[in-house]
């Protein structure tokens, strides 16, 4: 078989973890007889070194500079990574996202992939050679490095996956797949045998840390299978494909998101075309736009529109509805830091009736208000409270029975 394995900074934080996958590669390769493509992130909490070290010198103001920086986290484990495979008689060779051929555009930061040439990937594998590449880097038409974005080593070994035709994407990282929720939250939280694309791709926008969102849609995209496992723990993770919807339960997991700022532009005329403005001058800057609301009408054809955007995003946004608030004539920007998103995700919520006020009553015995309500096919999502986010969760998760979920 031909396989990709992606190891996330978690499972390579020393020296010795290295050695220890190291050698879980070497099995594969030698016992099991697998073509492997190893890919990999950076050491432990490298990537976050890198860009407190950065910050020092106004990085983010030269981001072309920053992506060249950021590439030398993987660097380093893909060259540690060789050596210790080599050590044990896998003769290997670390490359980089460029020699990959992962062939983005110039889109520092958060580039996308336009295509994958795996021609030097396919030699070394000819060559019984077994190939480590730096996870989350590319490289521009113009030859420039690029990076894409935090989690990009997940697009990475999904594209290499897609370009080799690979039977297997394994995504290893220090938990044991996908879980109904964040078990450091919910101690009851279930581990998944599989999920679908879509629950996946909702999960990930949500909150859910297991795999990069732009990773998912690039796997819906290819059809690639995906595995997420545990680099510590022998036991079957989560399968990510084309699976068929659970009728017995319709909401498969909850997520949570703590890291959103919500935003009231209050007054603003009540007219065609001004949430349109909001959310062009928003999108004019680079940030997205999570949820958005806009209340009745009020006195004199006014009305207020309420929206949500990252935490990392609040600077710039605040900035940027404050002179969209005075071009209309608005009366005052409410600034909320103090909010959190609980969202159930299921591919069932779409056949199913009272999904919604299900979870609206959970909330409600709680005590936790709900600010803003979002729905979509699979997934229904509530803001509250940043203070009620960890109750919220575990309401909205026994709610829906699943800690029983088998």
């Amino acid at each position: 078989m031909r396989i990709v394995q992606k190891y996330g900074g978690s499972s390579l934080k020393s020296v010795e973890l290295i050695q220890m996958v190291a050698e879980r590669v070497h099995h594969a390769v030698h016992d099991g007889g697998h073509e492997l493509v190893v890919v990999v992130s950076a050491m432990g909490d490298t990537t976050d070194e890198l860009l407190e070290r950065a910050a020092g010198l106004d990085g983010a103001n030269s981001p072309e500079n920053l992506d060249f920086l950021m590439m030398t986290g993987e660097m380093q484990s893909a060259a540690l990574m060789a050596m210790a495979l080599s050590r044990l008689g896998t003769p290997a060779r670390a490359l980089t996202g460029a020699q990959a051929g992962i062939q983005t555009n110039e889109d520092y930061g958060k580039a996308r992939i336009q295509h994958v040439d795996v021609t030097m990937v396919e030699s070394l594998l000819a060559q019984n050679i077994t190939p480590v590449v730096t996870g989350f880097q590319g490289i521009s038409p113009r030859g420039f490095y690029t990076t894409l974005g935090r989690g990009g080593s997940d697009l990475t070994a999904i594209a290499l996956a897609s370009a080799l035709k690979a039977d297997s994407c394994e995504i290893y990282s220090d938990v044991a797949g996908v879980f109904t929720a964040d078990p450091r939250v919910v101690p009851q939280a279930q581990a998944l045998s599989a999920l679908s694309y879509d629950e996946m791709l909702e999960l990930a926008s949500q909150g859910a840390q297991v795999l990069q969102t732009q990773a998912v849609l690039y796997a819906r995209q290819s059809g690639v299978t995906v595995e997420a496992r545990s680099t510590f723990e022998a036991k079957p993770g989560t399968r990510i494909a084309s699976v068929a919807t659970r009728e017995d339960h319709p909401v498969t997991a909850v997520a949570l998101d703590t890291h959103i700022t919500k935003l009231g532009l209050v007054g603003v005329p009540d007219r065609p075309g001004v949430a349109a403005l909001a959310c062009e001058r928003l999108a004019a800057a680079g940030i997205n736009i999570d949820l958005v609301f806009q209340a009745l009408s009020h006195e004199n054809y006014r009305a207020d529109i309420a929206l949500t955007v990252a935490d990392a995003d609040r600077e710039r946004a605040v900035a940027v509805c404050q002179e969209t608030l005075r071009e209309l004539g608005g009366s005052d920007l409410v600034v909320d830091g103090e909010v959190a998103k609980v969202s159930a995700v299921g591919a069932g919520v779409r056949n199913h009736v009272g999904v919604a006020a299900t979870m609206f009553r959970a909330l409600a015995d709680a005590g936790i208000n709900i600010q803003m309500i979002s729905t979509s096919e699979i997934k229904v999502s509530c803001i509250v409270a940043r203070q009620d986010a960890n109750r919220a969760l575990n309401q909205v998760h026994d709610a829906f029975g699943l800690d029983n979920l088998s």
